[in-house]
């Protein structure tokens, strides 16, 4: 079987990504570049985290500017280590803190929940404006 590299269009890779689960968010904060993993939800067209209101990536991601939104990178995949097979999407825009009471009381009910431990009752929103994904199958001769 031979590998196939395919180049996955916007629709398809919110498709894969819909029914949440755990991606890499990265961004450049004050000690440098930054990926750790968080648990998501897709909601509305936008990917949606809880993290804690003065955690390192709550306070790397605010800009001190009014209405000034911090770009970020967010990155999703599936893999099937014994098929060699697998998916990867990478959304990129702006970090935007749901900082009102109508946008806390949304995520606090969308379903966000973060696996860590403590509380975690802060939510920030990535609104995609840069969307690409491949994946690699396995073809038959």
């Amino acid at each position: 079987m031979e590998p196939v590299l395919e180049h996955l269009d916007a629709d398809e890779c919110l498709r894969l990504i819909s029914p949440g689960g755990v991606g890499r968010l990265a961004y450049s904060g004050r000690y440098g570049l930054t990926v750790f993993p968080v648990n998501y939800r897709v909601l509305d067209g936008s990917i949606v985290f809880r993290t804690a209101e003065y955690s390192p990536t709550g306070e790397d991601l605010r800009t001190g500017m009014p209405e000034a939104e911090y770009d970020v990178a967010f990155e999703i995949d599936s893999i099937d280590e014994a098929a060699r097979e697998g998916w990867s999407v990478l959304i990129r825009g702006p970090a935007h803190h749901m900082d009102t009471l109508t946008e806390h009381d949304w995520a606090m009910t969308s379903g966000v929940e973060p696996w860590a431990a403590g509380e975690r009752e802060h939510a920030i929103r990535i609104t995609p404006h840069r969307v690409s994904g491949r994946r690699i199958r396995r073809t038959g001769d």
